[in-house]
């Protein structure tokens, strides 16, 4: 079995190279789950991720969502690899981070997340997810499970992203379900 460290290396490469630009309608599944999900909520609290390095478009999601009720949230790094969500919209500027990922300033106001759109490098069968290895995500949505906050976490990623048997230790946060181009993970 890989070691998380070399299935990192072998999924930033792979992605790298079969990464495409995936259409606005790809993702009219996920925007109904949502509509659908979170319904009767008069504001919905959305966690998005700034994509890099090859990553899903997850903003392509803002443009066919009714606004009126959705608060968007991006990640801001605090100390010890900590995250907290901010206010964003699109118009907002933001300021890059020391791993090169824009985030919004300290001055916006956070929010805790009804849903989390994780960015990810692998999957399994199990919505096991691979991260990059510093524990960002893990740690902010266990954190949140442990302070009673139910939240859902959907990993987001191209469907040449899943492995067989991605390795998990306890920090791990086990996603609810993962969204690729070809829709959720059955």
């Amino acid at each position: 079995m890989k070691t998380k460290k070399q299935l990192r290396k072998k999924f930033l490469i792979l992605r790298k190279k079969k990464y495409f630009d995936v259409p606005s309608e790809k993702f009219n599944q996920l925007i109904n789950y949502i509509k659908r999900r979170y319904k009767v909520k008069k504001k919905i609290f959305i966690g998005l991720y700034y994509p890099s390095n090859y990553e899903i478009n997850i903003f392509k999601v803002l443009k066919n969502l009714n606004k009126s009720n959705i608060k968007f949230l991006l990640p801001k790094i605090q100390k010890k690899n900590f995250l907290k969500f901010l206010e964003w919209d699109e118009r907002d500027l933001l300021i890059v981070n020391k791993y090169g990922i824009p985030e919004p300033f300290k001055k916006q106001k956070s929010y805790l997340p009804d849903i989390v759109l994780v960015p990810l490098l692998a999957f399994d069968r199990n919505k096991n997810r691979l991260g990059y290895g510093k524990g960002f995500y893990d740690k902010y949505l266990n954190n949140l499970k442990r302070l009673n906050k139910k939240i859902e976490a959907i990993g987001i990623a191209f469907s040449f992203q899943k492995y067989k048997n991605i390795p998990i230790s306890k920090l791990d946060f086990p996603l609810k379900n993962i969204f690729t181009e070809k829709g959720f993970l059955k």
